[in-house]
C-alpha cells in the first residue's frame, strides 16, 4: 500500500458531494464570477448577507493564470488586502431583528472569513506545506469537504466511471494539465522552514506519482479515444511530480524549526474559526478527562466480561463477505426498532456502499476494531448519512447548502460520529455482544490520546514523531502501533489543520450538552427521533451554533466568544 493510500485513510481528503464535471464548472465559475462588490443598504438585510456570501466564496478562491491557481507572493498579498474589505462589509450588518438561524448564518460567514485571515497570518499553507500541492485523489472522503489546507482544483478520480466519456475525460484533463505549472510555482512559493510539515508532507506527496500511474494504467486499458491526449498529459504530470519530489527532498535537511502554531495562535483559531468556547488549556483538561474515563470504563467492561471468550478478528475474504454486509442490515434494523431517527430511503444505500473489501493486513487500529465486530464502526459511519442527506435533502439556508470552508463543520461531523458510538452503546445496541462494548471505549481512548498528542505538537512540546509515540503508548491493547503509518498520518493532519485532532471529543461534548438542553426544554414531550430530525435538518455547522439554533438559547460561554474581539 503506497503512502497516498495510507495517508488518505487518516485524512479522508476528498469532497464528499462533488459530482462529475465539477472541475470544469468550478473553473468556469471562478473565471466568470463578478468580483465587483455590491454596495450594502443602510440597514443590510439577510438577503444581502446571502449575496455577500456569494461574492465572498468567489473571492476566496485563487485566481487562475493559464488554468493554474495562483498562490504567488503577489497574488496572496492582493487577496489579503481584499479580505479586509470583505470583513469590513460584514461588520456593517445589524443582527438585532434577525431570527436565530439567520444570525447563525452570519456567524458562519464570519468564521469562514476568519479562516482565510488565519491562513494569511499564521498557517500560510502555500508557503509552508508541500502536501498543499497534492491535487489527485482516488478515494472518497466521509466529510463534506476535504480535510486540511489544499490547493484549488483537485481531480476527484473516485467520482468518475471508466471507461471515460468524452466530457469526463475533458473534465479530468483540465485538472491534470494544471499540475506541471502548479508544481513549478510551488518551488518558488514554498519558503517555510517547519521541519515536520516539510518532511512528512514530502513523504505523503510521493503518493501522487503512484496515483497518476494508476490513472495512466486505467487510460491505457480502455483504449486511445477519448484518452490519448489525456494520457499524454498524465505522463507529463507524473514527470512534474517526480521532479518536484526530488526538489523537496533536496530541501528537507535545511528545514529545522518546529511546526506547531503556538498556544496563542491556537486559542485564536478555536475562538474565531472553529467557534469553540475553549482554550488550548481547556482542551488539554478535557482530553485528559476523556482519556481517563475511557480507560476506566474499558477496565470495568473487561472485568465484567472476564469469563467471556475474546473476540477473534475476521480472518479471510469469505468471512468478511459473510459478516460485514449483514452488519449494515443489523444496524439499520436497530435504528428502526428503537425509533431513533427518521430513516430516509437513501441512508442505507449510502452506508452499504462503504462496506469495502477484505485486507489481509497487517491490521491498523480501525481494522482491529472493525474485524472484531463490523457493526461497531457502522455507528461512526453517520458521516455517510450526512453526505447522503446533504445531497438529497440539503438545508434550506443557501449558506449551508455548500460545505463550509476551513473544516469548521468538524465539531458537528466528527463530534457527532464519535459521540454516536457511545450513545448507541447506551441505547442497547451491543447488549447481546458485551465484548463489543469494550471496543467503544478503546475507540474513545485512542481519540483522546491522539488529541492530547496533537495539542502538544501545536504548543511545540512534541515533534510529530513524539506525538505519534504518545498516541500509541496511550491507546489500549497496542492496536495503534509505531510500525504502521496510520498514527503518523493522523498526527500530520492534526499538525497542518489545528483543532482537527481534538474536534472528535470537543464536538461530542458540545452535542451532548445540546441533547441535554433540548430534553430539559421539552420535558416529557421530548423524543430522540424528533430531536435527531431537527439536528439533521440544521446542516453541518459548528456544534456551538447548533445548540443556539435548536434551543434558541445562547450559552454564556458561546455568547462571549461571539461578541468579544
Amino acid at each position: 500500500m503506497n503512502h497516498s493510500t495510507l495517508f488518505t485513510q487518516a485524512r479522508r481528503k476528498v469532497f464528499g458531494l462533488i459530482s462529475r464535471g465539477w472541475l470544469l464548472a468550478m473553473v468556469a465559475m471562478v473565471l466568470s464570477a463578478p468580483l465587483r462588490s455590491q454596495p450594502l443598504s443602510r440597514n443590510p438585510s439577510y438577503p444581502e448577507l446571502v449575496a455577500l456570501f456569494g461574492e465572498w466564496r468567489a473571492f476566496q478562491k485563487p485566481k487562475l493564470v493559464n488554468g493554474v491557481p495562483d498562490y504567488s507572493v503577489a497574488a496572496m498579498a492582493d487577496q489579503q488586502k481584499g479580505l479586509t474589505a470583505f470583513q469590513a462589509r460584514l461588520k456593517a450588518f445589524d443582527l438585532k431583528a434577525w431570527s436565530v438561524p439567520q444570525q447563525v448564518d452570519y456567524q458562519i460567514v464570519r468564521a469562514e472569513m476568519s479562516g482565510l485571515e488565519f491562513d494569511h497570518r499564521v498557517l500560510r499553507p502555500w508557503a509552508n506545506t508541500p502536501l498543499f500541492y497534492q491535487t489527485v485523489f482516488w478515494e472518497q472522503s466521509d466529510q463534506p469537504a476535504r480535510e486540511g489546507p489544499l490547493a484549488f482544483g483537485a481531480v476527484e478520480l473516485w467520482s468518475y466511471s471508466f471507461p471515460l466519456s468524452k466530457a469526463d475525460a475533458a473534465a479530468i484533463d483540465t485538472g491534470i494539465r494544471a499540475i506541471p505549472g502548479l508544481l513549478a510555482q510551488a518551488k518558488t512559493n514554498l519558503v517555510g522552514n517547519q521541519r515536520d510539515l516539510w518532511s512528512y508532507g514530502t513523504r505523503y506527496m510521493k503518493g501522487q506519482s503512484a496515483d497518476l500511474a494508476k490513472l495512466a494504467a486505467k487510460l491505457s486499458e480502455t483504449g486511445a479515444s477519448p484518452n490519448a491526449e489525456l494520457l499524454a498529459h498524465v505522463r507529463q504530470a507524473i514527470a512534474a511530480t517526480d521532479t518536484f519530489l526530488l526538489w523537496l527532498e533536496a530541501q528537507t535537511p535545511t528545514k529545522t524549526v518546529p511546526s506547531g502554531i503556538g498556544v496563542a495562535n491556537y486559542n485564536w483559531y478555536l475562538k474565531h474559526v472553529q467557534l469553540l468556547p475553549h482554550t488550548w488549556q481547556d482542551e488539554v483538561t478535557l482530553m485528559n478527562v476523556e482519556l481517563a474515563r475511557a480507560q476506566a470504563l474499558l477496565l470495568m467492561e473487561e472485568q465484567r466480561n472476564a469469563e467471556l471468550p475474546q473476540q477473534v478478528p475476521i480472518a479471510n475474504a469469505e468471512e468478511f463477505n459473510r459478516r460485514v454486509p449483514p452488519a449494515v442490515t443489523q444496524y439499520m434494523a436497530f435504528l428502526k426498532d428503537q425509533n431513533i431517527m427518521t430513516l430516509q430511503p437513501y441512508l442505507e444505500p449510502a452506508l452499504r456502499a462503504q462496506v469495502g473489501a477484505y485486507s489481509p493486513g497487517p491490521r491498523e487500529f480501525f481494522t482491529e476494531v472493525n474485524y472484531r465486530d463490523p457493526e461497531v464502526l457502522r455507528t461512526h459511519g453517520y458521516h455517510w448519512f450526512d453526505l447522503a442527506r446533504q445531497a438529497n435533502d440539503p438545508p434550506s439556508s443557501p449558506i449551508r447548502k455548500r460545505p463550509l470552508l476551513y473544516n469548521i463543520f468538524n465539531t458537528r461531523t466528527e463530534g457527532n460520529a464519535t459521540g454516536w458510538e457511545e450513545l448507541m452503546l447506551q441505547a442497547g445496541m451491543f447488549n447481546d455482544r458485551p465484548r463489543s462494548r469494550e471496543l467503544i471505549y478503546i475507540l474513545l481512548a485512542e481519540r483522546a490520546a491522539r488529541a492530547l498528542a496533537s495539542l502538544r505538537m501545536q504548543s511545540n512540546e512534541f515533534t510529530l514523531e513524539q506525538a505519534a509515540a504518545f498516541a500509541c503508548a496511550n491507546t489500549p491493547r497496542g492496536w495503534l502501533g509505531m510500525q504502521g503509518e496510520l498514527v503518523r498520518a493522523e498526527q500530520y493532519l492534526y499538525l497542518e489543520q489545528p483543532g482537527y485532532g481534538t474536534c472528535y471529543i470537543t464536538g461530542k461534548l458540545q452535542l451532548q450538552q445540546l441533547l441535554v438542553a433540548r430534553k430539559q426544554q421539552l420535558g416529557n414531550t421530548f423524543t430522540l427521533k424528533t430531536f435527531m430530525d431537527e439536528f439533521n435538518s440544521a446542516g453541518m455547522i459548528p456544534a456551538s451554533l447548533l445548540r443556539w439554533e435548536l434551543t434558541g438559547q445562547l450559552p454564556e460561554g458561546v455568547r462571549k466568544m461571539l461578541v468579544e474581539p
